[in-house]
């Protein structure tokens, strides 16, 4: 099961409105919460665990170099976005949530992390029950008080901007995520940099591909 969406390149990119965020290079995880019982389960794109001793540890086994990722995550933003699914009028009668972050530190670099980083959890999009994936000014407004990856640009999404994330003119590592609708209808795309495509050839040769858009 593929748990967060492929996001496809810019060629893909709709006219319209959007915001654009910057691109974490970290580990994409997700987080499910349920109204009767809190967070009980976590995994990548791909895979899932429960949120116990013994899944975490089956997690660590699996994925080497995340074994901090449960830790910083219920330590960090889990209980703060449980009292937003309580509290808040929008959220408080949907069951059930599923939460996306990256994971990282300073060094991390094409889904590698540095052992003695320091780690962070940001929060990058929120799926709620019944409704699909929050739209992004409805993110910004409810969960922009907890981490979450810087804005770039609000506004229609034209060539120019993308051509100009590229280049580096946008002050991002790595690109940017755009998105724009709201539930069953938000879309995204993303565009790298240029200069993380040079970083990328340098360390992987011609596997590169497999890391870029």
């Amino acid at each position: 099961m593929l748990h967060y969406p492929k996001i496809p390149g810019s060629k893909d990119a709709p006219n319209g409105r959007c915001v654009a965020f910057e691109k974490l290079d970290g580990t994409n995880l997700h987080w499910c919460w349920e109204r009767d019982f809190g967070w009980h389960a976590f995994g990548t794109r791909r895979d899932e665990f429960d949120l116990s001793p013994q899944g975490t540890a089956a997690f660590a086994v699996a994925h080497p170099g995340l074994e901090e990722a449960p830790g910083v995550f219920l330590d960090t933003v889990a209980e703060p976005l449980a009292k937003v699914f309580r509290e808040h009028s929008e959220y408080a009668n949907r069951p059930t949530f599923k939460v996306f972050t990256e994971f990282l530190g300073p060094n991390s670099f094409a889904g590698r992390h540095e052992v003695d980083d320091p780690k962070e959890t940001v929060l990058i999009d929120v799926w709620a029950d019944g409704f699909g994936f929050v739209g992004p000014e409805v993110f910004v407004a409810d969960f922009g008080h907890l981490p979450i990856p810087r804005i770039v640009f609000r506004g229609k999404l034209t060539g120019t901007f993308l051509e100009a994330v590229r280049r580096g003119k946008s002050e991002v590592t790595e690109g940017v995520v755009c998105k724009g609708g709201s539930g069953t209808d938000v879309w995204m795309v993303k565009v790298k940099t240029f200069a993380y495509l040079t970083r990328l050839k340098a360390a992987f040769g011609t596997k590169w591909e497999a890391f870029w858009e």
